[in-house]
């Protein structure tokens, strides 16, 4: 278990202690999504411009299922700092039950919409069956990486980050064995074509389903009894956690959605460029993805034991780091602008937008992270009807207010700058929220 009393000296191994297993595994799994992204474009154009309008609907199950994770980690983390350890065992049961049933109605909805939505998004007709081929296995591999999820929330909130982070490792490098595989081919069979890239992500995800079950049997960290009464008893406080989280992590696909169908009326190459940005971000991002999944847990025991000091030390060292190793990372990317785009697009109009991209975002992502582990925060420390106010207005007041007048006024140019200028006023805004609320939290906390 973590201590909630760590010294100023010994705080910062602590949190990397806690964060690299996540940092890894995060970096693994997010990479090798982009360089599915980069097999996909050898295809063409088509291909990847399909492939980037799965990517808002894509989010929408993932932010049900990161929603649903910060509870789980939030309640137990709380229940085990306040010696609760049996009710930590009934919650992790009840929320592995529900978990899979939610995501599995939520994708079998995603299937039966999918042609209006993704017209409305700005497909084309052509591009209608090109999705059709490659939505169909992708919801299957979403609902497993969602399981996947489940499971490393559960080792998450019992302080243990170093298997979902080899876990994200391995199933990472099964994905790339498989991807050329089932992509293009080999010998005389020609391969899947676009649908190879999901199916290798389900096969990857089943391997470390088989492997997560087998680590967490055995553990104690489930029950069989008393799931109702506990059901009755948690259903309020879960649902106050995960319904502002899951409403603050649907709004990135509602936002995404929005973003490509702007994009959309630019072209098939600026289409195909932005997907393969949003890939990049998310793992240029990875640093700070892995303390939003560290930091709860330990937030949340400091939480239950009432030492706020801890959580100013805490914040402060996260965010120091969080910009410092995203400014770095961004300056780096936006000089090898033209190397990165040559490495991941496929066509030279491609190559051409997403450099313009690769050399505007990325050092905006130093103020996204502030936002995103300011957001994350919240959900742990008893306020998370303010991270979702704050997640609302880093899309909608900040980010696609500025990334919509950007395209008006200048195209692809344009619209990157202003990506770039939401991102910067959202991460002032998280700032300031954080610092009014931690000045006196048991009074604000919502």
């Amino acid at each position: 278990m973590l201590r909630t009393d760590a010294t100023s000296s010994s705080l910062g191994l602590a949190l990397w202690r806690q964060t690299w297993p996540m940092a890894i595994g995060v970096l693994s799994l997010l990479g090798f999504q982009l360089i599915d992204s980069a097999f996909i474009a050898r295809l063409g154009t088509a291909s990847l411009a399909a492939q980037s309008f799965t990517f808002p609907l894509s989010f929408l199950i993932i932010g049900v299922q990161v929603g649903m994770g910060i509870a789980i980690a939030a309640l137990i983390s709380r229940a085990l700092g306040a010696g609760e350890t049996d009710r930590a065992r009934r919650l992790g049961s009840l929320v592995l039950l529900v978990g899979t049933l939610v995501i599995a109605a939520l994708a079998l909805g995603l299937w039966a919409i999918q042609a209006p939505v993704f017209r409305r998004l700005g497909a084309a007709p052509e591009a209608l069956g090109l999705i059709r081929d490659y939505w169909g296995p992708q919801l299957v591999a979403a609902w497993l990486g969602a399981l996947l999820y489940f499971g490393y929330s559960l080792f998450r909130a019992h302080g243990n980050t170093r298997l979902p982070g080899t876990l994200m490792v391995v199933t990472s490098l099964a994905n790339l064995m498989l991807d050329p595989l089932l992509i293009f081919g080999i010998g005389d069979w020609p391969g899947l074509g676009l649908a190879g890239a999901p199916w290798a992500t389900v096969l990857a995800f089943l391997l470390g389903l088989v492997t997560l079950g087998a680590r967490l049997s055995g553990r104690g960290w489930l029950a069989a009894d008393g799931l109702r009464e506990e059901s009755r008893q948690s259903l309020r406080p879960f649902l106050g956690i995960a319904g502002p989280a899951m409403i603050g992590q649907l709004m990135p696909p509602l936002a995404a959605m929005l973003a490509i169908s702007i994009v959309a009326r630019l072209g098939e190459s600026e289409v195909a460029a932005w997907g393969l940005i949003s890939r990049l971000e998310t793992v240029s991002l990875m640093a700070v993805l892995a303390m939003t999944m560290s930091l709860p847990p330990w937030l949340g025991r400091c939480y239950g034991a009432g030492d706020w000091p801890q959580v100013h030390r805490l914040m402060r060292l996260a965010l120091r780091v969080a910009v410092f190793w995203q400014l770095a990372l961004g300056l780096s990317l936006a000089l090898a602008a033209p190397w990165v785009a040559a490495a991941l697009a496929g066509t030279a109009e491609v190559r051409s937008d997403l450099a313009i991209l690769v050399r505007c975002l990325p050092p905006s992502y130093a103020a996204l992270g502030v936002c995103m582990l300011v957001v994350s925060a919240g959900n742990a420390l008893g306020w998370p009807l303010r991270a979702m106010m704050m997640s609302a207005a880093r899309l909608f007041a900040f980010y696609l207010p500025c990334l919509g007048l950007g395209a008006w006024l200048g195209g692809l140019m344009g619209l990157t700058l202003g990506a770039a200028v939401g991102n910067l006023l959202a991460g002032l805004g998280a700032w300031g929220l954080l610092r009014r609320t931690l000045a006196s939290p048991r009074r604000q906390a919502i």
